[in-house]
């Protein structure tokens, strides 16, 4: 916080394609002490997780956020959701959960990101969710499919996401896939092309950056 983060963002399990499955327990166990740490030092939390027994601990603890890989599509956790006051983060990815090696949908990928916000912003606000606490993640590397130029035309037009929806956006590029693949690199040496990225996600008007 000291160096100038707003939100320390907390993730009790890897979405990378080859990490193994965690069990709600486990992941609960693995960020019970944490939250507790920094609930205690004044420090705003956000959850990274798409397990909705994960995310209903968190919310009892006072998480300030929800990010949740596969934008909330359990209709049945909305009224917990709805009764909260936690942002939630809902990304899009072209996978249902732990990301994969899939290629992108055919077609342009803005206009799947796109109709996929249209469909879930829908279903929350129907459900008494209030539009103003939703921020919008078009997902990145893996999330987005194989090919590292499909989060390339993400990072460059994701400012129509802003336009069409009105809503603040996240981008979260910090090592990703697509960074090592253009670099040639590995995840411990490709830190100024995620500074590259990051800096062109800020001046693009991204309201968030997951670093």
């Amino acid at each position: 916080m000291a160096e100038g983060a707003d939100v320390i963002d907390l993730g009790p399990a890897s979405s990378n394609p080859d990490a193994a499955p965690v069990s709600s327990d486990t992941e609960i166990a693995r960020i019970a002490p944490v939250l507790d740490a920094f609930k205690a030092d004044g420090i705003p939390v956000s959850l990274d997780s798409y397990q909705p027994a994960t995310q209903a601990y968190a919310l009892s603890r006072g998480v300030a956020y929800l990010n949740d890989i596969r934008g909330f599509p359990d209709a049945a956790f909305y009224p917990q959701l709805a009764k909260s006051s936690a942002k939630l983060v809902v990304m899009h990815s072209v996978q249902d959960g732990q990301a994969d090696r899939r290629e992108a949908p055919a077609g342009d990928i803005m206009d799947h990101i796109a109709a996929f916000f249209d469909a879930r912003i829908a279903a929350l606000t129907g459900a008494g969710i209030k539009r103003n606490r939703l921020v919008l993640d078009p997902g990145m590397g893996f999330f987005l499919g194989a090919a590292p130029e499909t989060s390339l035309s993400v990072l460059a037009r994701f400012d129509e996401l802003r336009l069409r929806f009105d809503l603040p956006v996240l981008l979260s590029v910090s090592r990703k896939s697509f960074l090592r693949a253009l670099t040639g690199r590995g995840p411990g040496d490709v830190g100024a092309a995620t500074l590259a990225a990051e800096l062109a996600a800020a001046a693009g008007g991204a309201d968030f950056i997951r670093t």
